[in-house]
């Protein structure tokens, strides 16, 4: 713990993840200092880039994180990549502790024949969320679209495909968005998970919004109402899912409301091969029916059903990306750690020697890197709702308090606050504030405003750094 000046602590990712450890931080009883770096000109990460444009109740997400942000004992440094602008080694010099909440954008492979033809969820998310590091322009000139996939993510990008391009309009959407969404041709849109209801992924309110757009009819098949013990089992034990099972059963049975485009909702359909014309167009997609087994679980039956879509969009997860000079788990895809501390070799897992617990106090030292914390899905992978994260956040700098008591950390040489902003300006970077914030987020909204709506994203990288001015 240093003595006669705050605890200096580098959190590495403005969303979720890294602002509620931040927070957890500033709510300790310790006297902190933070500075969060962010890749983009802009923070919130998945808030700001990850959820549809359609969920404005999600998004008030960001009045909280905004509160935090707020706060006198955090600087947000944006517009800065850790590993490529500066590494974790030039941080050691300026803070105690570094915090990784990089998160996860890259989507997990469809391990099928033709899986290489399907479009991850993640790259069409990055684009109708405006994120300059994806695609400005989409193409979407199939009728008839599969989506593998029955979480929330699955269901974002059918329901964007489901609704015409005016109705997103009055969201944040910029034009280069509404000009792709408004000539989609899709009138079909086909859902499918391998396993049953009461195994779907989806929260209640993402189901529920399915309905509420006079465009879109959703269709699921009374044959796929089925549960065996096992998933009685799964609904008795937790209240959303069975709220989720009843939403579907409704969905089931409801009457044809006539709606223009089709969302059906498919189980019990595992994916199987994607196949393509001789220009490797996509022309359909193959699944095998499966049954339950009694404990929840499924088996093919052999039965195979091929659908014609003109493309296929893959929402089986996504992946962190790996980060320079770290560690890293190659199965799990993210940084191997034990509550929240990371590990310098090594599967994420309890009771491998040197953690904490272990008998072998040198040995704990050996196999972790000290002052290096991991929070959120670069921690335990893209899984778990926001409740999760501000667990790990709470676990993780719980455990960087303690280490800091028992003086394990960096020793930096330059841990006064200034000396950050001299050695990025040494370096010649051009970074986004907290204040910076305030001013692009002004422009949004002003940009939106003379639309008649709430707020018209920036997508280009220039203009959030023309508009994030730090005078």
């Amino acid at each position: 713990m240093p003595e006669h000046r705050p605890l200096r602590v580098a959190v590495i990712g403005s969303g979720p993840a890294g602002i509620y450890a931040s927070d957890a931080l500033t709510k300790s009883n310790t006297d902190v200092s933070i500075d969060i770096f962010e890749r983009m000109p802009a923070p919130f990460g998945l808030i700001r880039y990850g959820v549809a444009p359609d969920h404005p109740r999600i998004k008030g997400i960001i009045k909280s994180l905004h509160k935090v942000l707020d706060k006198p004992e955090i600087r947000l440094f944006g517009n800065i990549n850790v590993g490529e602008d500066v590494t974790l080694d030039e941080l050691k010099n300026y803070y105690d502790s570094v915090i990784y909440a990089t998160g996860a954008t890259d989507d997990r492979d469809l391990d099928i024949p033709g899986g290489e033809h399907t479009i991850g969820a993640g790259e069409f998310v990055g684009f109708y969320d405006a994120n300059p590091h994806f695609e400005e322009s989409w193409t979407l000139d199939a009728d008839s679209v599969a989506v593998v996939g029955v979480g929330n993510v699955g269901l974002d990008v059918a329901r964007v495909l489901a609704k015409t391009g005016d109705e997103l309009l009055v969201t944040e959407i910029p034009d280069n968005v509404y000009d792709s969404l408004k000539d989609n041709k899709a009138k079909e849109v086909h859902v499918f998970g391998r396993r049953g209801p009461a195994q779907a992924k989806f929260t209640p309110l993402e189901l529920k919004e399915l309905n509420h757009s006079d465009t879109i009819e959703v269709v699921v098949d009374p044959e796929d109402i089925q549960y065996d013990a096992g998933s009685e089992e799964a609904r008795r034990s937790s209240k959303i899912q069975d709220m989720v099972c009843t939403l579907l059963e409704q969905y089931a049975i409801a009457d044809p409301k006539g709606a223009p485009h089709k969302l059906y909702l498919h189980f019990f359909e595992s994916p199987v091969e994607v196949k393509t014309d001789d220009n490797g167009k996509v022309v359909a997609f193959v699944t095998e029916r499966t049954e339950l087994t009694g404990n929840g679980s499924v088996r093919g039956t052999g039965k195979l059903t091929e659908w014609p879509v003109g493309a296929v969009y893959r929402a089986v997860g996504y992946k962190s990306d790996q980060q320079a000079n770290l560690p890293w788990d190659d199965k799990e895809n993210v940084l191997p750690n034990v509550g929240g501390r990371v590990l310098t070799e090594g599967p994420t897992a309890d009771g491998i020697a040197g953690v904490p617990g272990s008998a072998d106090p040198e040995a704990e030292l050996r196999e972790r890197l000290p002052g290096v914390y991991a929070t959120g899905w670069i921690r335990r992978g893209p899984v778990g709702l926001i409740g999760n994260t501000k667990g790990d956040a709470n676990e993780a700098v719980a455990n960087l308090l303690e280490d800091s008591e028992a003086g394990i950390g960096f020793d930096p040489a330059h841990p006064a606050e200034e000396d950050v902003n001299e050695f990025l300006k040494s370096k010649g970077l051009e970074y986004t504030t907290w204040e910076g914030w305030y001013a692009l987020d002004k422009h949004e909204r002003a940009l939106g405003e003379a639309e008649g709506r709430e707020r018209k994203k920036v997508r280009e990288w220039d203009e959030m750094l023309k508009h994030s001015n730090n005078s």
